[in-house]
C-alpha cells in the first residue's frame, strides 16, 4: 500500500475531556498522523489540559482546527469513515479495520475518520454524514473504548500497514555459537553434573541429558552468551 498519511484527518466530534484530546494528539504523532479537527469541544479551547497531555505532540494541538459543526469539519473531505462501538440500524456499509485500510491505501483523496464524544459516541446524524462505518473489534461484554485508545488503535493500524516486513537491526554483535562450541559446552556441563551426582537415579540420566540440551537449544546462543554460561558454571566448582 502506498498510503499517504498526510491525506488522513482525525475528527473528534464534541470531545468531553481535554486530556483525551491531548492523548489523541500524542497517539497521532506516534503513528505519523498530523491533521486534527475538533467539533465543538465541551471544554474551552484552546485547552491547557490538552496541551499538557499532548507532551511532544503539542504542535498537533496548536494547529488543530476547531469547527462548529461536523458538516463544516468534513467540508474538504472526500471519503469519511465514522467509528462506532455498536452496530447501528443505518443503511451504511460497515468496514473492519483491515477493509478500511484497503480503501484508504488505494485512495489519493482526502480521508476523514470521525470519533464521537466519550459519553455517547457519534450521533445518528453524524453517522449518516459518513460514507462508511468503521468498527473496532472489542469484547461484547464491554465494547466502549476510551477516545484516545480508539484513535491509537486506528492510527497504529494505518501506520503498520505501510511496513509489512519490518526488520530491526540486531544490536548484539556477537556471532551465533557453532554446534562444535555448543557440544563442548554440553560435555563440560554434563561432565560436571556427573561429578556432583546430579543424575539420580542413574536410569533417568538419558532423559535428563535430553532435557538439559533442549533448554539451551530453544533459541540460538551467541558465543558471548556461551562464554558467560561457561563462566557461571565454572564458578560453582569453587564451592
Amino acid at each position: 500500500l502506498k498510503m499517504n498519511l498526510k491525506n488522513i484527518s482525525i475528527v473528534l466530534v464534541k470531545p468531553q475531556i481535554g486530556e483525551n484530546i491531548g492523548a489523541t494528539a500524542r497517539a497521532m504523532k506516534n503513528f505519523g498522523l498530523s491533521n486534527l479537527s475538533i467539533v465543538r469541544p465541551k471544554e474551552k479551547w484552546p485547552n491547557i489540559k490538552a496541551v499538557y497531555t499532548s507532551v511532544k505532540a503539542v504542535d498537533i494541538i496548536h494547529k488543530a482546527k476547531v469547527f462548529n459543526s461536523t458538516k463544516e469539519a468534513l467540508n474538504k473531505s472526500d471519503i469519511v469513515f465514522a467509528t462506532t462501538a455498536r452496530i447501528r440500524n443505518i443503511n451504511k456499509k460497515i468496514f473492519s479495520i483491515e477493509e478500511a485500510i484497503k480503501v484508504i491505501g488505494a485512495s489519493k483523496k482526502k480521508i476523514a475518520i470521525l470519533f464521537g464524544p466519550e459519553n455517547a459516541g457519534l450521533s445518528n446524524e453524524d453517522l449518516i454524514s459518513s460514507n462508511y462505518l468503521l468498527k473496532i473489534p472489542t469484547d461484547k461484554k464491554y465494547e466502549s473504548l476510551n477516545l484516545s485508545h480508539a484513535v491509537s488503535i486506528i492510527a497504529h493500524s494505518l501506520y503498520a500497514s505501510k511496513f509489512k516486513n519490518i526488520k530491526y537491526k540486531n544490536t548484539d554483535k556477537s556471532e551465533i555459537a557453532s554446534q562444535k562450541d555448543l557440544f563442548k559446552f554440553y560435555d563440560f556441563l554434563i561432565g560436571n553434573l556427573e561429578k556432583t551426582g546430579f543424575f539420580r537415579p542413574p536410569e533417568k540420566k538419558l532423559f535428563m541429558v535430553k532435557s538439559i540440551k533442549n533448554i539451551f537449544a530453544k533459541q540460538p546462543l551467541t558465543t558471548r552468551e556461551l562464554r558467560t554460561l561457561m563462566g557461571i558454571f565454572s564458578s560453582f566448582r569453587k564451592y
